[in-house]
């Protein structure tokens, strides 16, 4: 990777206080440089290291590289990043990981972009400067996940488990975070389509991981992960699209185990198999039940919309 000063940048004209947060589980051999870079770059900045139960010695090497390091015992990154969000009082919130895989040099145009805007959420679009930068099963993932939330929530993405962001005060402090793991870089994108949030995206370039550093990321295991949230941000989100869609597949079965009873029953003027009668009966039964509660809980997802919206505009914009 480039050297910082190298790559150094003019500093950034602004009266925003920025804080730049790195989550941190066993990364002793990149964090000292990430936290030089970042020095390097934003000079002004705030730069804080939360560890995560790390047993190699990254709390003390990010304290003596400079940064303010803090500690958070339940293991996972969604975890992290909501001690983050709740601990740190910043106008601008730089969020990077501390495998030193992120540009720190586009960091200014990151946070220029968002006080341009000004916007309450800057994606940094990772363009890789080696092929062997992603793993090719980390790639078609990211694809077929970030297509897939695209579809349902909205199109405003082109690289969603990124973890290179920045995020005004009033996006950081309005954030309702459920995530436990790396599924929290989807869940910080779709919080902000759900409120419509303004936000931009950025290229940035992805480096490899330097030789001993070691991805903490497990395909197949996150990859699960992040769609079980995807179900359940449909189900709590999009209410009455989730149980209409499961009571149209129950109906579907219903009437498909009911037409051969009504056949026989039209042939014969009895019903010989009761009970496929009975259960096709209590399978429609349910698709309008399914149906009634979608119509119940979309009024509620309207109503807890408002009040994450009332809460979010209660905070002023970055200042430009």
């Amino acid at each position: 990777m480039p050297d910082a000063q190298e790559r150094a940048l003019p500093k950034i004209n602004t009266c925003n206080s920025i804080a730049v947060l790195i989550p941190c589980y066993n990364e002793v051999g990149t964090i000292a440089r990430v936290i030089g870079d970042f020095r390097q770059i934003l000079p002004d900045a705030t730069i804080y290291v939360y560890d995560n139960n790390s047993t190699d010695g990254t709390a003390a090497t990010a304290e003596a590289a400079g940064a303010i390091v803090r500690r958070e015992a339940r293991q996972g990154k969604g975890y992290v990043v909501r001690r983050m969000f709740a601990d740190i009082e910043a106008d601008i919130y730089l969020l990077v990981d501390g495998d030193a895989t992120y540009e720190a040099a586009a960091a200014p145009k990151i946070i220029e972009t968002m006080i341009a805007g000004p916007f309450d959420k800057v994606n940094g679009a990772r363009i890789p400067a080696q092929k062997s930068a992603f793993r090719a099963g980390h790639v078609l993932g990211n694809a077929m996940l970030t297509g897939l939330v695209a579809r349902i929530f909205g199109a405003r993405s082109r690289d969603m488990l990124s973890g290179y962001k920045a995020l005004s005060r009033r996006f950081v402090k309005t954030f309702p975070s459920i995530s436990s793991g790396f599924e929290i870089e989807t869940e910080l994108l779709v919080h902000a389509l759900e409120l419509d949030i303004p936000m931009a995206e950025v290229d940035t370039i992805y480096y490899e991981r330097p030789a001993g550093s070691v991805s903490k990321l497990s395909t197949f295991r996150d990859g699960f992960r992040i769609l079980w949230l995807i179900l359940h941000l449909i189900r709590d989100l999009m209410p009455l699209q989730f149980f209409s869609g499961l009571a149209c597949l129950l109906a579907i079965l219903s009437i498909g185990l009911g037409i051969p009873v009504i056949t026989e029953f039209l042939e014969i003027g009895s019903v010989p198999r009761l009970p496929t009668a009975v259960m096709a009966l209590g399978l429609m039964i349910l698709a309008f039940l399914s149906l009634f509660a979608g119509l119940i809980l979309d009024s509620v997802a309207r109503g807890r919309r408002e009040m994450k919206l009332m809460a979010y505009l209660q905070f002023r914009s970055v200042v430009t």
